[in-house]
């Protein structure tokens, strides 16, 4: 098991891809051969944005997106076949970045966590731990990202404190247990194929 506590003066911010808003980039992983971190180097990302008017989505083919609200409420994504309900916060929903997507802000703006990973290099999952108690964990990537206030965890018996908006980065080589104990937190997990 390798820990990293990220703090939020190590985060970077990146434009979106339609140039709408701005990402808070909290982690991520992209091609070892690419010549560049970008897009289309994009292995998965985990990121925190501000969402202050309704507008349309960025367009990203081949990759699989999943987001959440963590402060405001009132989100509705909407596209030409099915809406989904992000109205009340630490709802997750999944959709793909083919999607046209236009928001519809129905209570003014809100805070987003975001979870992206190219269709085919990971598998990921994203999650709100509202109540103290125990998840199993897979080998792979986790991150516990303290949204709304300080939080608690412990991880194979050991305890994080974990500050506002800190990221404790977990690499798990084998199946782990997390269990919750003060507080609220979010959790992205990414699972990289082959």
């Amino acid at each position: 098991m390798k820990t990293i506590l990220l703090r939020p003066e190590d985060y970077t911010r990146s434009p979106w891809k339609n140039g709408g808003g701005t990402f808070t980039d909290i982690a991520g992983a992209w091609r070892a051969d690419a010549a560049a971190r970008d897009w289309s180097s994009l292995l998965w990302r985990f990121a925190s944005t501000p969402i202050v008017a309704p507008g349309p989505f960025s367009h990203m083919p081949g990759i699989d997106r999943l987001q959440m609200v963590v402060n405001g409420r009132g989100l509705v994504l909407k596209s030409p076949t099915q809406e989904f309900d992000e109205r009340e916060p630490f709802t997750t929903v999944r959709f793909t970045g083919e999607m046209e997507i236009v928001t519809a802000l129905e209570e003014g703006p809100v805070e987003v966590v975001n979870l992206m990973a190219r269709r085919g290099a990971a598998e990921i999952e994203l999650v709100a731990l509202m109540e103290p108690g125990e998840r199993r964990l897979a080998a792979g990537t986790h991150l516990v990202y303290a949204a709304r206030g300080d939080c608690r965890i412990r991880l194979d018996g050991e305890e994080f404190s974990l500050s506002h908006e800190d990221t404790l980065k977990v690499e798990l080589a084998a199946v782990s247990q997390l269990a919750l104990v003060s507080g609220l937190a979010v959790l992205g997990s990414v699972r990289l194929l082959g």
